[in-house]
């Protein structure tokens, strides 16, 4: 990766709260313009690091540098980035307008320029019609939106999110992370966010880092993290997982279940033990025994809206959780 490309630059990074240590030797580049997101379970140390990165906590080992430069002990006010939080913190006394423009009025910034600014970020989040309106009479979604439109009229070169929808409803959350998206193409800045829900950082990153115990398990795109999870912590975090005990008999080739089966992984030698990882997705039923590779026995069968969610029973493996197509859609290839 080119320096040019590297906005901020995270070197070894080291954090404790009393005996327990939160961040342990966290190093990473985020790029310019890219969408990073911190993923893990909570007390990983993501929003830890998001708040270092911030200015809102100090490391106790390492440094962060921004376009080159160490900000380690810039304060928080006088780094060209903003913080959206999970509780949207406006101002209850001022109108959506004047919370826009509170941070460039500190700046003294002419009330012309304001004007333009608080327009046209209240435009990108589509909330135009409101700027007259007291914050507490909108929505959480609403308050979200004019929350991201406080950090980004003042023209950040990043713009960090801990858990920001995470106080949302399932549907308003859902249309949140595609408004975000959208966003972040529109201003083209980098944004680097934090979050415990898979689903949410496989739908809005460009790359994706997980963590677990302050540590990075593995650094890779939405597609990599998902379809090759480096260890069994990612791929049991990252979507429905069933992992196995099985076989490597050679490159491609693996035997689990007392079954063998093509694969793609190749590397891992002849006849070694590995956990296989076999999506939930990937497993059909059907009917007809001449199509079948092995045999299973339903436990139970929950429907779930657009799939069923079913625990089953094969020879020589745990129970393990395995999913089917609504009714309308069903599959009937060979398990």
């Amino acid at each position: 990766m080119k320096s040019d490309d590297v906005i901020i630059a995270i070197e070894h990074i080291s954090k404790s709260f009393g005996d327990k240590k939160v961040l342990n030797d966290f190093t990473l580049n985020i790029k310019r313009g890219e969408f990073v997101t911190f993923l893990g379970p909570s007390g990983c140390g993501k929003t830890t690091m998001l708040r270092i990165i911030a200015g809102l906590s100090t490391a106790d080992d390492g440094r962060v540098l921004m376009e080159g430069q160490d900000i380690s002990t810039v304060p928080p006010h006088k780094r060209p980035l903003n913080t959206v939080f999970q509780r949207y913190a406006l101002f209850p006394h001022l109108d959506v307008y004047d919370n826009i423009a509170f941070g460039l009025k500190l700046k003294k910034v002419p009330d012309e320029e304001i004007e333009k600014r608080v327009r046209r970020v209240l435009k990108l989040v589509a909330m135009s019609d409101y700027d007259d309106r007291d914050v507490d009479t909108l929505s959480g979604g609403q308050q979200q939106r004019i929350a991201i439109a406080r950090a980004i009229v003042n023209q950040p070169k990043v713009l960090l999110l801990d858990e920001p929808l995470a106080a949302l409803d399932l549907k308003m959350r859902k249309d949140m992370q595609i408004e975000l998206k959208e966003m972040h193409k529109k201003l083209g800045i980098t944004f680097i966010y934090v979050t415990h829900d898979q689903e949410e950082a496989l739908t809005l990153s460009d790359t994706i880092v997980v963590m677990n115990e302050g540590k990075i398990q593995q650094i890779g795109t939405p597609t990599d993290i998902y379809n090759e999870p480096v260890n069994c912590f990612v791929a049991d975090f990252i979507g429905e997982s069933n992992i196995l005990k099985g076989r490597m008999i050679r490159d491609r080739r693996v035997a689990f279940i007392k079954h063998e089966f093509d694969c793609v992984d190749e590397g891992f030698g002849e006849d070694v033990r590995v956990d296989v990882v076999v999506r939930p997705e990937d497993i059909y039923f059907t009917t007809d025994p001449a199509k079948c590779q092995f045999k299973a026995k339903v436990n139970t069968c929950t429907f779930k809206g657009v799939h069923y969610e079913m625990w089953v029973e094969v020879w020589n493996a745990r129970s393990t959780w395995v999913r089917r197509i609504s009714p309308n859609r069903r599959r009937t290839s060979p398990a």
